[in-house]
């Protein structure tokens, strides 16, 4: 069959101008490559993002090419932190990036790739030079006596963090707990960070190898979903997640094709195949925020009798799987839960014991070089009433404090540096202490710890003093601040469970 010229030429033109095109993009990403690999130091690195060459099509090394930019974004934003400390915890960060992204390069190198073998030995080698910035950086801030802040507020406590403290005799409490031949399910309780997320998300080194901690943040995405092919999907996804995370154990997936058509038919054969997979260990599926659960059933997007029939199917037939929820509230506060979870036991998680809130104040990780003297652990102790979260709140502020310092007196607290930190705590924790006035109480509640607090550290007020000043109040509102844990009963009276907890309503 005859061709026709002017077709002929038309695509000559265009393989010569795709072939100049590519040889140019390859040009470029060679260019930017050679710009990389000259970076000698930290200070070359983050300039390297302001004169990286744009390619206009994406290719292969697109991805590549962003990744060095966004790591030469993040050691420019490191190295603008005002204290030599601070830059120190940035780049660290940057590292620990680094590490991981030549892990998955590492991998990419068994492909047909043709660019991972050209950038990998740049991202090894600035790797080096982070390294040993990092190394300088450190011996800079033990020079100048700065403290390295170990303490983490506000997220929870995943298990590869050390300072995860305690909770032994809890986990304890539900290993037995799972023994149980009735296969109960469990409720751990307890307030707004006193850390029952931190614990689930550590269940795995608390708990014996047979059991396989299966943990779901119900407040993601499981019950934002709009059906309940999502609401499957997700929770599925959770599941396998968390098994691999706590137990390096691989289950078979859920896709969402599978779950669309028929949902918990779907999600009930998927778990036989998970049952397979576990024999002969016990899954322990932890459902963390069961309340955000509650909410949406409350508005319509679920129906109580699916979810909760579903739950209790489950705990009744599936002798490998065990249910705990961990939430806030006790079950009797959603009464619907109740009368399908039958024979729920409570797991009540509070404050740390007393040796382990020493150990989080004066040793929350190995070579920790802020000391503290006798009377300041001791007044960190009266203030917090060991709760975790004020405790690390608290002791955060204290390392900052002392990092302001002079280096002679840098690494002593003092019973004034554990008072000095105290207005610096409640505005850093101020989130924390409004969810309580706004979310926990009630306005009756919110009057009684407002008078309560007014009569100062430790005081303890009688019932009928407090009715006297304030004969609106009824019986329930006292017995929604204990059961909050916010005060206590003492002798006759009623006074605050933690001094910084008043201190907020004072």
């Amino acid at each position: 069959m005859e061709r026709n010229p002017v077709e002929v030429q038309a695509a000559i033109k265009y393989l010569i101008t795709r072939s100049k095109r590519c040889m140019i993009q390859s040009a470029r990403i060679e260019l930017d490559a050679r710009r990389l690999e000259r970076c000698v130091d930290v200070e070359a690195i983050r300039n390297v993002h302001l004169t990286q060459v744009a390619v206009e099509q994406q290719t292969l090394a697109t991805p590549l090419l962003s990744l060095f930019s966004s790591i030469s974004q993040d050691v420019d934003a490191a190295l603008n932190q005002q204290s030599t400390y601070n830059q120190h915890l940035a780049l660290r960060s940057v590292g620990q990036r680094l590490d991981a992204q030549l892990q998955q390069l590492q991998i990419l190198l068994r492909s047909s790739d043709k660019y991972t073998p050209r950038f990998y030995p740049i991202a090894k080698y600035w790797r080096e030079i982070v390294d040993n910035h990092l190394q300088e950086l450190a011996e800079a801030v033990e020079l100048g006596q700065e403290i390295d802040n170990p303490y983490i507020i506000g997220i929870p406590l995943n298990n590869q963090l050390e300072i995860f403290i305690g909770r032994i005799s809890i986990a304890l409490r539900i290993e037995q707990l799972l023994l149980d031949r009735r296969r109960p399910p469990l409720l751990l309780y307890g307030q707004r960070r006193m850390g029952k997320t931190s614990l689930l998300n550590n269940l795995g080194r608390l708990l014996p190898n047979t059991i396989i901690p299966m943990f779901v943040d119900l407040q993601a995405a499981p019950s934002s979903a709009s059906d309940y092919a999502g609401f499957l999907y997700n929770l599925a996804r959770g599941m396998v997640k968390s098994a691999n995370t706590q137990r390096d154990l691989t289950l078979p997936p859920l896709t969402r094709e599978a779950v669309a058509t028929d949902p918990f038919t779907c999600f009930d054969e998927w778990l036989d195949q998970v049952e397979q997979a576990l024999e002969p260990y016990t899954a322990l599926l932890a459902l963390d925020e069961f309340e955000v659960l509650d909410r949406a059933i409350s508005k319509g997007r679920f129906d109580e009798q699916d979810v909760f029939g579903m739950l209790r199917h489950l705990i009744q037939h599936r002798p490998w799987f065990k249910v705990l929820l961990a939430g806030s509230h006790t079950i009797e506060e959603y009464q619907r839960w109740a009368s399908y979870l039958i024979n729920v036991q409570v797991v009540h998680i509070s404050y740390l014991k007393e040796d382990e809130a020493r150990q989080l104040i004066e040793h929350p990780v190995k070579d920790f070089t802020l000391r503290y003297e006798p009377d300041a652990v001791e007044r960190v102790l009266q203030l917090t009433r060991c709760h975790p979260f004020l405790v690390q709140l608290l002791c955060g502020e204290i390392v900052a404090l002392k990092n302001e310092q002079d280096p002679s007196v840098r690494r002593l607290a003092t019973l004034a540096d554990v008072e000095a930190a105290v207005p610096e705590a409640l505005n850093s924790g101020s989130l924390f202490f409004a969810d309580i006035q706004n979310n926990q109480v009630d306005a009756a509640g919110l009057a009684i710890l407002k008078h309560l607090a007014a009569q100062g550290e430790g005081a303890i007020v009688s019932k009928n003093t407090i009715l006297k000043q304030l004969p609106d109040v009824s019986e329930s509102a006292f017995k929604l601040l204990l059961q909050r844990e916010l005060i206590e009963e003492v002798e006759d009276g009623f006074r605050f469970q933690v001094e910084l907890i008043r201190r907020w309503f004072a």
